[in-house]
């Protein structure tokens, strides 16, 4: 069921166009991410849904109403910012409890709430303590208690967890996930960390240039990307440059850039002539040690230029005979062994045919 739709939502800052022309219906109960990088106009979207700017064209419907027009405190929306905005002369209890004050909620039922709250937040012990006496995390929980305290029908999440080191980022994503189910809000989540949205969403919307790229679930936004950007900006990708030069009904026949000519299953919307690239994921990369060529289609000799090693895998930088530059990503699997390949180690490079995808310019 559909709680939350943008129609067509342009905003412009002189000649700076920072949303263009944006569509998209969010589902009740969706946890739902923007991501982008700086300046791509995921914060401004999520402003103008807030009530905090307003779109110069567009309509913002709320439960099939039109919001577009509406003040921010009109709004059953609240906002949860990456500086936390808590009161430093009020305890944890007090912060939580103020919203429900202006709403001149009755004191009886204000305690009782805000006792639920805290205990949703696992903050219970720390009910009377003031914001300096918290870590960044507690003062995160805090916030968010303070968000849902009045049950509202969308909660926004503006990179939240942003200043927070990565082990108390990755212990909020798990809280995070967990208390959306348990209040069954939906949560518009603001991010420019691809990890934060991959693992925390049910759909994501990649944004670029203040248009949507791809709106998907993480899975196929990952495996599939739509667009030679998105397959940049998620994560690690092997990236080659890519010409159509036969194509029928089952299949295209490719020229990529050192690799030479490959063949793969035809695609919708790819016509003969068409440029692009060809993407890797380097996971999907397997690397031997010898210079025999394996039974495989994509088998190729190369050479170790580099490694990177950061625990639980290494990438590797491999220069292959025919001069492209491939990453490949490998487990560290080995119990004491640092790294399998040492700059200079001459290698065999194979990935299967499925992991091969080819994007158009």
């Amino acid at each position: 069921m559909s709680l939350l739709e943008l129609r067509n939502l342009t905003r412009r800052f002189d000649d700076f166009v920072a949303v263009d022309d944006i569509s998209l219906t969010i589902v009740k109960g969706e946890f739902f991410t923007l991501l982008g990088p700086s300046g791509c106009g995921k914060t401004t979207l999520l402003r103008m849904i807030a009530g905090f700017d307003t779109p110069d064209s567009g309509q913002i419907l709320l439960d099939g109403n039109d919001i577009t027009q509406l003040a921010p405190e009109k709004r059953p929306i609240h906002t949860v910012f990456q500086s936390y905005a808590l009161f430093p002369h009020m305890t944890v209890a007090q912060n939580i409890a103020f919203p429900l004050q202006m709403a001149r909620v009755a004191p009886a039922e204000i305690t009782g709430r805000v006792s639920r709250a805290i205990e949703e937040v696992r903050l219970s012990a720390f009910a009377q303590r003031y914001p300096h006496e918290l870590s960044g995390g507690q003062k995160q929980r805090v916030a968010l208690a303070r968000g849902l305290i009045n049950r509202p029908r969308l909660l926004l999440l503006d990179e939240p967890l942003g200043a927070l080191d990565a082990k108390l980022r990755e212990d909020l994503q798990r809280e995070l996930i967990n208390l959306q189910k348990e209040v069954g809000i939906t949560f518009i989540f603001v991010t420019h960390s691809q990890d934060e949205a991959l693992a925390l969403s049910q759909r994501v919307a990649v944004m670029n240039k203040g248009r949507v790229e791809q709106l998907d679930e993480p899975s196929i936004i990952y495996s599939r990307p739509a667009s030679r950007f998105v397959a940049d900006f998620i994560g690690k990708i092997n990236l080659l440059d890519a010409q159509v030069t036969q194509l029928t009904e089952a299949s295209m026949k490719l020229q990529v850039a050192s690799l030479g000519m490959i063949t793969l299953p035809a695609i919708k919307g790819v016509a003969m002539g068409d440029r692009g690239v060809i993407a890797i994921r380097p996971e999907q990369i397997s690397v031997r040690n010898t210079t025999e060529p394996l039974e495989t289609i994509y088998s190729f000799a190369g050479k170790v230029l580099d490694f990177l090693y950061v625990g639980d895998v290494t990438t590797y930088v491999i220069e292959l005979t025919n001069g492209a530059r491939m990453e490949a990503l490998l487990a560290n699997a080995t119990p004491g062994v640092a790294r399998f390949f040492e700059v200079g180690d001459t290698v065999t490079v194979t990935w299967p045919e499925a992991a091969v995808q080819f994007m158009k310019d």
